[in-house]
């Protein structure tokens, strides 16, 4: 089975099942267990790292059309890694990138 896991609590389930091996592609986000360094990072962040709170704020809050995101995928590697079970969950009408990859 080929995993990928856009969600850093189901990747660490995914490590605590015993099934890293299976685990093809992680978000931006994912960083726990260190294993998971080595996965290819398939999400992207729109948002400066920098960024302050209400900026943050500001910024989710211009992103209210369903057709915009706060995350990028990278569309070639996630062709390339070619998964069978994608993990995510949708947080919010905003941001969650279950929207972007049209599986709502």
């Amino acid at each position: 089975m080929r995993i990928l896991s856009l969600l850093p609590s189901a990747t660490e389930i995914v490590y605590a099942l015993g099934l890293g091996d299976h685990l093809v592609g992680v978000s931006h986000e994912c960083d726990f267990p260190p294993e998971v360094r080595t996965k290819p990072v398939v999400s992207a962040s729109d948002l400066s790292s920098t960024l302050r709170s209400a900026d943050i704020h500001g910024a989710v809050g211009a992103h209210r059309h369903p057709a915009h995101s706060l995350y990028r995928i990278d569309q070639h590697l996630l062709r390339e890694i070619d998964p069978e079970v994608i993990l995510t969950q949708e947080l919010c009408s905003v941001c969650a990138i279950v929207n972007w990859l049209g599986l709502r």
